[in-house]
């Protein structure tokens, strides 16, 4: 049974930082490109960043470009994404997705993700 949980969102002021962090299970986890999407309100699912199964691929959405970087560690079965200069509209439920294929875009071709983690960026 595949278990795939996030870590890590709170409340930050804008222009601050956090560390998410994602473990799963019940998978090998160095044979699944990883990803972060966010969800907000009324809005659809996207994707922010998503990374190969080896790392030496990754792909950032503009919107993060610059400010985000999405790392793993094989060997903790764990991934990550340190959030830089955070701003307001990216306020959202954050989520993490295993997929045998990279990259990840398109959430609703996948089926491995976490409860998500809310991260909420005050003005």
């Amino acid at each position: 049974q595949v278990q795939v949980v996030e870590s890590g969102g709170g409340l930050v002021q804008a222009g601050g930082s956090l560390r998410l962090s994602c473990t799963a299970s019940g998978l090998t986890f160095d044979d699944y490109a990883m990803g972060w999407f966010r969800q907000a309100p009324g809005k659809e699912r996207e994707v922010v960043s998503c990374i190969s199964d080896s790392g030496g691929s990754i792909y950032y959405a503009d919107s993060v470009k610059g400010r985000f970087t999405i790392s793993r560690d094989n060997a903790k079965n764990t991934l990550y994404l340190q959030m830089n200069s955070l701003n307001p509209e990216d306020t959202a439920m954050y989520y993490c997705a295993a997929n045998r294929n990279f990259p990840l875009l398109r959430a609703g071709l996948l089926n491995y993700w976490g409860q998500g983690t809310q991260v909420t960026v005050s003005s």
